[in-house]
């Protein structure tokens, strides 16, 4: 008898997280306007939404099982928490024959606050975002509908509740207590994860209620998405990630020459430590490099070296290498937004892989990982070393800026492992190619007046709806720290001891350091002489050649 009724004009990664909930408690839904454009309005702007209650209109004038009970609710910003069983029982418990969600705060019109009926306890004003009914009150709920497109639903809908005579005539009454809908706008406090024995539920502290569905209306669309990265059992504490091993895209039995194409973007911003082994960790990508094209930015004239040396070695094994120089216009904003472009023109590029060169990426099988994950923007989770500095965040300020989610020191030092909605990424990330073609056409995707190159991406790609992860599914490197880093040396990674511990080991320590006491790895080529391994050949080598650039003694202080 339950149908569920929703409007999306578009294949959003919203409205597909809605339908993957709804499949979960196996609700049916019809999915109205699928044909049309959307011209209703945005959250953002002025009140609008008219198009909904046109297209429900339609829907319902051709309906005819008058005991049909019909759930109508928004879809992009949407999810189900349980199933129609209990959905049907709580609209039952209600006692009327439509139950509209509710919300603390009146919208659009505060003027007609005082018309609202006073409520003994919850919410009081109506929500349009979700509505329950029998299939006849709904006819006569939508029945007088003449408006437009981007007129308010809202407000429509709210007329027909504060008079008295239709709210009677069509037996209205709101989910004061949020049992069946909960919406976020102005109750962010009081909604909380319930964790039960391998469930999740959103959980009502205020009515001590458990919502049947949740909706992130207004503009708290990244609440409604750290909340889908749990409900409907997306991640349990008894099961981990449910849906990591979801709609993959495996490499594995592909040839080499059937692999997508990537665009390689390498970013050098800064003086930053051992750009040397960044480029060599590069070549030891796991993927065919017949298959990558490379665009190295580089605007530290001291990285030239380093950049000379990679290219002179290993550039013919690329697809194709190109090479913006210190001396070259273009500025940080500039030359991402020319990475993004190029593979955005290139209808052979199927992803754009973007890494910055302060990252560390140990895991030889990043970029296969990232591409079998087959989201739209995902990057693998990097931490500082022995920080929770990290290169996501799991919730924004007020003012867009950093703020730390619940779960944000749980997925860094992985106690929750799986893959994450978020609302920033950055140092290295994936995004598909045909995003790019599609809802991402903005050439100055990276552009602000007020904003860092990063944050300006991540804001402008919020702005559209676009879904970005993190996973931390695997462990994949670290990120080093340049603050502190220094130019001035001929060698100038042996100074890095103390700001990249992990990385000056790995590349001065000799591997077999460890095996000295343990392994009695210690000889004695003559009396009083020990002979073990401690640096490599190349801190050696290095500590020679520093010295000897030095050009002079040392005038005996310690400094």
């Amino acid at each position: 008898r339950l149908l569920v009724l929703t409007v999306a004009t578009g294949d959003t990664d919203g409205f597909r997280r809605f339908l993957s909930s709804a499949q979960h408690f196996n609700y049916t839904v019809k999915v109205l306007g699928r044909d049309e454009a959307w011209s209703g309005g945005g959250y953002a702007g002025a009140p609008g939404g008219g198009q909904k209650v046109r297209l429900l209109k339609a829907a319902v004038e051709e309906m005819e099982n008058q005991d049909a009970i019909l759930l109508f609710t928004d879809s992009y910003d949407a999810v189900f928490s349980s199933g129609p069983r209990e959905l049907l029982k709580k609209f039952q418990q209600a006692g009327h024959q439509v139950v509209f969600s509710s919300e603390p705060l009146i919208w659009p019109d505060r003027h007609l606050e005082d018309k609202h009926p006073h409520v003994r306890e919850g919410n009081r004003f109506l929500g349009s975002g979700g509505f329950i009914g029998y299939l006849a009150n709904i006819k006569e709920l939508v029945a007088d509908w003449t408006g437009e497109d981007d007129d308010s639903d809202q407000l429509f809908f709210t007329r027909i509740y504060i008079d008295a005579a239709k709210r009677k005539s069509i037996n209205i009454t709101l989910d004061s207590k949020c049992r069946l809908f909960q919406n976020l706008l102005g109750s962010l406090d009081e909604v909380v994860l319930k964790f039960e024995e391998g469930k999740v539920r959103a959980r009502n502290l205020v009515h001590d209620t458990l919502p049947v569905l949740i909706h992130g209306n207004g503009p708290t669309k990244l609440q409604i998405n750290y909340l889908g990265n749990y409900i409907p059992n997306v991640w349990t504490f008894e099961a981990g990630c449910r849906v990591c091993q979801e709609e993959l895209r495996p490499l594995g039995a592909l040839q080499e020459s059937d692999y997508p194409l990537v665009l390689v973007g390498v970013f050098i911003e800064q003086p930053t430590p051992f750009v040397s082994a960044f480029f060599q960790r590069l070549l030891e990508l796991q993927y065919p490099k017949t298959r990558l094209k490379v665009l190295i930015y580089n605007k530290e004239a001291h990285h030239e070296q380093h950049v000379s040396a990679f290219l002179q070695k290993h550039q013919s094994l690329y697809a194709a290498v190109d090479l913006l120089r210190p001396e070259d216009p273009a500025d940080a904003r500039d030359a991402r937004n020319l990475a993004l472009d190029m593979c955005r023109q290139d209808q052979s590029c199927d992803y754009f892989f973007s890494v910055d060169v302060d990252v560390v990426l140990k895991n030889q099988s990043t970029l296969r990982t990232l591409i079998e994950h087959n989201l739209p923007i995902v990057a693998p989770m990097l931490t500082r070393a022995g920080r929770l500095w990290s290169n996501f965040w799991g919730a924004l300020s007020p003012d867009g800026y950093y703020a730390r989610s619940e779960d944000y020191v749980d997925i860094v030092q992985r106690r929750r492992v799986g893959v994450w909605n978020v609302p920033y990424v950055s140092k290295v990330v994936l995004l598909k190619g045909v995003l790019l073609r599609s809802e991402l056409t903005d050439f100055e995707l990276f552009d602000s007046h007020i904003l860092d190159p990063d944050m300006a991406f991540c804001h402008n790609v919020r702005n559209k709806g676009i879904f970005m992860y993190v996973t931390n599914v695997h462990t994949f490197g670290h990120i080093l720290s340049t603050e502190n880093y220094q130019t001035q040396h001929l060698h100038n990674d042996l100074w890095q001891i103390f700001e990249n511990p992990l990385d000056w080991q790995e590349r001065y320590i000799h591997p077999n350091y460890s095996r000295i006491l343990r392994d009695q790895l210690i000889e004695t080529p003559c009396p009083d002489v020990y002979w073990f391994p401690v640096f490599t050949e190349e801190a050696c080598d290095h500590m020679v050649e520093e010295m000897e650039h030095f050009g002079r003694w040392s005038g005996g202080a310690n400094t």
